[in-house]
């Protein structure tokens, strides 16, 4: 059995903190619209509440903070006239979006898997905790999408070509790595992360004091020794270079992106680099994601979209048939339409009740 729609998000006020609980453990915790709908309330509530100093963000159980958005529904709504994915799209950004511009730090631990819409929740969070149980990744890619929820804009200011390598590949970074790569701000164990939230509880003012005394020194982070293999062979914007560049070299490595690379689709992966282009040029979070649900908007009604999940999440016989099938079938002018401005009503807008200007 499913929890109610109404128990998928526990929100609730505890102590000082605001807390945002995701409670769909059998999806890790997937998204959905109700739960968008819940966390987005919470919000509009506890904003101007003097009893709300901090947000506390985390799951209740299960093996995952956030596995991502629940894209089974999304791309059935895709068969027909596309609403419901709309109606989730647009009202997760406008979540995202608040939590970027929200005047009260939140606190998000990513305890184990931390993937797609999960990222949307942590990125725009004053505190991120990792732990020796963080699975962070963004692997769009592979179910025909592109790293939203702002990806964009947390992927392409990391280091060197790290944000192709990953926006790409869908590659899976520990606690460690993300602490490494500023992805995280804290490293804490989890056996210790309830004793911290009840610390936190109790004195909400002292977040940060609370966090750094928890701290720990991460392991040594592996990502840090591939990162000229990453720079080298991950060099270009243009997708067909970085498969030649990869199909050239002789490493384990490199073989091992070439077949992850090769499964990706190759709309999806066109169109991740156009984003990481664009998106370092793009000055307010709220112009990324206008950005973003333009391109959402178009991609999702793509036949790669149906297509991926099929492959992945519903038959699960792992074997997308992509259409375009290879990248040289994929010409600027398909992504130059999937980049156009939605125009007048369709365009993405705030939520009506966030009115707080971005830094």
């Amino acid at each position: 059995m499913t929890a109610p729609a109404e128990q998928e998000t526990l929100t609730y006020i505890e102590g000082g903190a605001g807390r945002l609980r995701l409670n769909r453990p059998r999806a890790i915790n997937a998204l959905t619209l109700n739960m968008v709908r819940a966390m987005t309330s919470a919000l509009v509530e506890w904003r101007d509440n003097p009893d709300v100093k901090v947000l506390l963000i985390d799951h209740a159980e299960g093996r995952g903070f956030c596995a991502g958005g629940d894209v089974v529904g999304i791309a059935q709504s895709a068969q027909g006239h596309g609403a419901a994915g709309d109606a989730f799209f647009y009202q997760e950004y406008q979540m995202n979006h608040m939590m970027y511009t929200y005047p009260k730090p939140g606190v998000v631990f990513m305890d184990g898997i931390t993937m797609g819409g999960g990222v949307g929740i942590t990125g725009p969070c004053k505190y991120r905790v990792a732990t020796e149980r963080t699975v962070y990744s963004m692997p769009e890619t592979g179910i025909g999408l592109f790293p939203d929820v702002g990806g964009g804009r947390y992927l392409s200011r990391l280091p060197g070509r790290l944000p192709q390598f990953l926006g790409l590949t869908g590659a899976r970074l520990d606690g460690a790595e993300c602490y490494a790569m500023r992805l995280a701000t804290h490293y804490i164990p989890s056996e210790a992360l309830e004793e911290v939230k009840a610390k936190i509880i109790e004195n909400p003012d002292h977040a940060d004091e609370i966090l750094d005394i928890a701290s720990v020194p991460p392991p040594p982070a592996k990502i840090l020794e591939q990162l000229p293999d990453i720079d080298r062979l991950f060099a270009s914007d243009r997708l067909e270079d970085i498969l030649a560049a990869l199909a050239a070299d002789s490493s384990e490595f490199a073989r091992k992106q070439l077949a992850i690379l090769k499964s990706k689709s190759p709309l999806s992966c066109k169109v991740t680099l156009r984003l990481l282009m664009v998106s370092p040029h793009i000055q307010s979070f709220a112009s990324e994601m206008r950005l973003e649900f333009g391109i959402v908007h178009r991609i999702f009604r793509t036949h790669d979209f149906y297509e991926g999940v099929r492959a992945l999440l519903i038959d699960r016989d792992n074997e997308p048939k992509w259409n375009p099938a290879t990248p040289e079938q994929v010409s600027d002018d398909m992504i130059n339409r999937i980049f156009e401005p939605l125009r007048g009503k369709s365009a993405w807008q705030p939520h009506e009740s966030d009115l707080v200007p971005e830094a």
